[in-house]
């Protein structure tokens, strides 16, 4: 089942790269909503779901952006979310950056943790990962990989071409190693990079408490100037081990580790538990959020076609009668013959279209087709028994629809054909409007697609 926190925790630090004090507050959530962030800061609360379509640039972390509002840094707090197998949530900013805290997600984690976890009553919606799905990028040889699994692991392979860090493997096999094996490991930056980001006014949230550098060339005096000052500390050393300063590792392999951190924050932007095996080759917020794209497309793509498995032997859950007392339609215009599955989120119906019905004597006599305005009409009728579902008295209610987007039509519907529905809600019932995903199947395929939003009214 979903998960959301019990109550609303905070925690306040600065950003890495703004430098400026931020409050983050994780509040509950609705079943169905996932990961969302808001911000406080700015008129009207405006809203950014962690979404990978919102993706505008993943330079030093993955930032997004939608109608002009930023969240920038996303990753490590997203990744303690999905650690803790939180499903619905909401991140509250009041600034455009979540804290650095320590660089790693453990902080978020501690304070989630405090928050508790409520079972909520509605399904986890999961892709499981059945064919190998891969992502490369020529030009820097990084390469991500899913393949399946009982779970959602993920391993990462990092090797930056230097002596210092060498070549480091990080693996989890459940995501239950996450909070001992993951979720303290700090982000890292090498020497050369930190020169540059200073250069370009950025980290100015950072300190050598909440990144590890990694000396990967001979520091001058001039430089060491620099790092004093932009760390505010008198002395800076370089240890055996070619860290900056006095901070010691939490793990030998801790950069595999973190770059583990940053693939699981990445991929949440997919919106979807994953049931399959993420192995990351020099991993990087780049390639992680495209590979999140084409794993997005693929999810799309097969929820489009994912005919419902039901026994048309088996009774219905809904015949006809029960149908015809939730619904005012009646013959002929009742285009929903029965109910095979209805939950608090989603619903499934069958219409076997006959040579019988109406429309058939007018709509092309010689070469019969069901017109698509029906099939739409039947799709929302469909969704008709799902909306009502929220009231106790459905047979006092009424669903008038308001709006009917994207619609596609993939096959044609003839006499003979069974046509099934399924409906799932795209956000939890508020003020009586229900917005809906629709889909019809006909022979195993795809047959019609649109969004339908309804409002339920009571009925005179």
């Amino acid at each position: 089942m979903q998960r959301t926190i019990k109550e609303e925790v905070s925690l306040e630090g600065v950003g890495l790269h703004t430098g400026k004090k931020v409050k983050l507050t994780f509040k509950p959530a609705a079943a169905n909503s996932g990961y969302v962030f808001r911000r406080t800061d700015l008129e009207g609360n405006p809203e950014i779901e962690a979404d990978v379509s919102y993706v505008v640039n993943t330079r030093r972390g993955t930032n997004l952006e939608k109608n002009g509002v930023m969240i920038q840094t996303s990753e490590h707090v997203l990744a303690a979310c999905v650690g803790l197998e939180i499903d619905n949530i909401i991140l509250e900013l009041n600034a455009s950056e979540p804290p650095i805290m320590d660089g790693s997600s453990k902080f978020f984690v501690e304070a989630l943790e405090k928050a508790g976890v409520e079972v909520q009553d509605a399904q986890r919606d999961e892709f499981v990962v059945t064919d190998i799905i891969c992502y490369r990028d020529e030009e820097t040889g990084s390469e991500i990989i899913a393949m399946p699994a009982k779970e959602y692991q993920v391993t990462t392979m990092v090797d930056f071409g230097t002596k210092v860090l060498g070549t480091q493997n990080a693996s989890i096999e459940t995501l239950s190693q996450f909070k001992s094996e993951i979720a303290d490991s700090r982000t890292f930056s090498f020497l050369h990079e930190l020169e540059a980001l200073l250069e370009h006014g950025l980290i100015k949230g950072g300190d050598l408490n909440n990144a590890i550098v990694y000396v990967d060339k001979e520091i001058s005096e001039e430089t060491m100037k620099k790092l004093r000052v932009a760390f505010n500390k008198d002395n800076i050393s370089v240890k055996p081990n070619g860290i900056l300063d006095n901070l010691t590792l939490h793990h030998p392999n801790e950069a595999a580790r973190h770059k583990l951190l940053d693939v699981l924050g990445d991929l949440a932007l997919v919106g979807t538990r994953i049931k399959g095996k993420i192995i990351a080759n020099k991993p990087g917020h780049h390639v992680n959020t495209e590979f999140a794209k084409k794993l997005s497309k693929v999810i799309k793509a097969e929820k489009r076609n994912n005919v419902p498995k039901i026994d048309l032997s088996q009774p219905p859950l809904m015949d006809v009668n029960a149908i015809m007392d939730t619904l005012p339609h009646r013959s002929p215009f009742l285009l929903v013959d029965k109910i095979y599955e209805l939950s608090e989120n989603h619903v499934i119906g069958v219409k076997n279209v006959t040579m019988n019905e109406p429309f058939f004597v007018g709509h092309f006599p010689g070469k019969p087709v069901m017109p698509g305005v029906l099939q739409v009409e039947a799709m929302a009728q469909t969704g008709g028994i799902l909306a009502l579902k929220s009231v106790p008295d459905p047979e006092n209610y009424l669903t008038y629809f308001m709006k009917i987007d994207n619609v596609r039509f993939k096959q044609q519907v003839v006499p003979g054909d069974t046509l099934i529905f399924k409906l799932e809600l795209l956000a939890p019932i508020r003020r009586g409007i229900c917005q809906m995903q629709a889909y019809a199947y006909v022979n195993g395929k795809l047959a019609t697609e649109a969004i339908l939003m309804a409002q339920i009214v009571k009925s005179k």
